[in-house]
C-alpha cells in the first residue's frame, strides 16, 4: 500500500446547475452558479476559496470565476488537457495541493454549453475546417479522415469492432450497458432521461452513427455545470455533511497513446491506460475489486464500459460481456454501474457529474442509493490519457 494521500483529504461540497440542451445562458454564468452551489453545500464562504482547477478544454478562466464568487486571494490554480480523461485529474490536482499546503479550500468545475453552443460529436475542426492545408498538416486527425474517421463515435467505433470480434461480444451486450443507465436515469429527478428509460430493442432500433455504434451507444450532448469542493479531512468533518474521503488518485497516458485513435498499437481490443490507473489505485489505497460496492465507469461509448470493467479486474479479458448478460452492471447486481445514469442518462459534463454521484453515494444521500457503499471507485475518460480516484468513508 502506498497511500499517496494519507487519508487527509475529503471532498466536501459538490453543486450543479440542471443539465439541459439549451441552458440560455453563458458557460461564465453556469460555472459560477455552479461553484456558489458546491460551497453552499460544504458550508464554506467564497473568501475562504484559495485554488481553483478545472480542464484545459473549459472556456472560463480560473482567476474570473474565482473573482465572480467573490474570492479573495488565490496560492494555486491548474488546468487539465484531454477533455473527459482529465476529469479525475482536477481533484487529483486539488488533493495534492491539500495535502501539501499549497491551499486549503479548492474548488473543481466544469461548464459547458455543448449542445447549444458547439457539438464534439459532430467531429475534429479538421474536419469542418477542409480548406486550411496548413491546419490539415499540423493536426493528427489528418491522418483518419481519409478513412472516413473524423467523428468520436467513428473513433470508437473501429476499436469495438475490434474488440468485438476478438471476444465475441454482440451490439445486444453494448446495449445492456445503456438500458441499465436509461434505468437509473428514469429514477432520477436531475437526469435529463428523467422518467424515460429504454428497452434493448430501443436500442437496437436505434440509429447507426458509426457501426457498430448505434445512437444509444453515445453519451449525450448536455449544457451545464458540477463544481466540487476539497479540502482537508480534519476541516470536513466540521462541514455540513458526511466527508468523501481521497483513498487514491492517478493519472495514465499508455504507449502508443493518442486521443481516442490508438490505431498502432499491437491490440486495440484493451485499454491499457485504464490498466495502468487499475494497478496505481489499488496500489495506494489497498484495495481490489472485491472492496467496491458501486463503481461511476466513464460511459461516452458503451463498448469502453465494458473494456473498463476488465481493465479493473471485475471480469477477466473477454468475460465482461458475461457480466453485463447477467445484469450485475444493473440495479439489483454485484456491481451497479453509474447510478446516477451516467453521461447516457444524466449529462455530460465531462465526468464530473459521476464525481458528484461518487459523493452522493458515499454520504448516503444518493436518488438511487445503494446499500453499504464503503469505497466507490471513479473514472475518466477512455481511449485518451486519463485519470480515475477512489473514495471512500471517514
Amino acid at each position: 500500500m502506498n497511500d499517496v494521500f494519507g487519508g487527509k483529504v475529503a471532498l466536501a461540497g459538490i453543486g450543479a446547475t440542471e443539465f439541459s440542451k439549451n441552458s440560455g445562458r453563458t458557460e461564465m454564468r453556469l460555472a459560477v452558479e455552479a461553484c456558489l452551489a458546491a460551497l453552499e453545500d460544504a458550508g464554506i464562504e467564497p473568501a475562504e476559496v484559495d485554488g481553483m482547477c478545472t480542464f484545459t478544454m473549459d472556456h472560463n478562466p480560473e482567476m474570473d470565476v474565482h473573482r465572480l464568487i467573490g474570492g479573495k486571494e488565490m496560492t494555486f490554480f491548474s488546468r487539465i488537457d484531454y477533455g473527459g480523461g482529465g476529469a479525475c485529474a482536477p481533484v487529483m490536482q486539488a488533493a495534492m495541493a491539500i495535502a501539501s499546503g499549497a491551499a486549503h479550500v479548492v474548488v473543481c468545475y466544469r461548464a459547458m454549453n455543448e449542445r447549444s453552443w458547439y457539438r464534439f460529436g459532430a467531429g475534429t475542426p479538421l474536419a469542418n475546417a477542409p480548406s486550411t492545408p496548413t491546419f490539415i498538416a499540423a493536426n493528427h486527425y489528418a491522418w483518419y479522415l481519409p478513412a472516413a474517421l473524423s467523428t468520436p463515435a467513428s473513433f470508437v467505433g473501429m476499436a469495438a469492432r475490434v474488440y468485438m470480434e476478438k471476444y465475441g461480444v454482440t451490439s445486444e451486450d453494448f446495449g445492456r450497458v445503456s438500458v441499465a443507465a436509461r434505468a437509473f436515469a428514469a429514477t432520477n429527478p436531475n437526469a435529463f432521461f428523467h422518467g424515460q428509460p429504454i428497452t434493448l430493442a430501443d436500442h437496437q432500433a436505434s440509429r447507426f452513427v458509426a457501426e457498430p455504434l448505434h445512437l444509444l451507444d453515445c453519451c449525450q450532448e448536455s449544457d451545464g455545470a458540477v463544481a466540487i469542493v476539497i479540502t482537508s479531512l480534519e476541516r470536513a468533518r466540521k462541514l455540513r455533511h458526511k466527508p468523501a474521503v481521497v483513498r487514491a488518485a492517478a493519472q495514465a497516458s499508455a504507449q502508443g497513446q493518442h486521443r481516442l485513435t490508438s490505431f498502432y498499437r499491437e491490440d486495440i481490443a484493451h485499454l491499457p491506460e485504464m490498466g495502468m490507473i487499475a494497478r496505481q489505485l489499488y496500489a495506494q489505497s489497498g484495495l481490489g475489486p472485491r472492496d467496491f460496492q458501486t463503481a461511476i465507469l466513464y460511459d461516452h461509448f458503451t463498448p469502453y464500459v465494458l473494456e473498463q470493467l476488465e481493465e479493473f479486474g471485475f471480469c477477466a479479458r473477454g468475460e465482461a460481456k458475461d457480466f453485463v448478460r447477467s445484469n450485475e452492471h444493473a440495479r439489483g447486481g454485484t456491481l451497479p454501474i453509474n447510478p446516477n445514469g451516467g453521461q447516457l442518462g444524466e449529462a455530460y459534463i465531462h465526468g464530473m457529474n459521476g464525481i458528484a454521484e461518487a459523493v452522493r453515494q458515499i454520504r448516503g444521500t444518493a436518488v438511487n442509493q445503494l446499500a453499504g457503499v464503503e469505497h466507490i471507485l471513479v473514472t475518466a475518460g477512455s481511449g485518451v490519457p486519463t485519470s480515475g480516484i477512489i473514495l471512500g468513508q471517514d
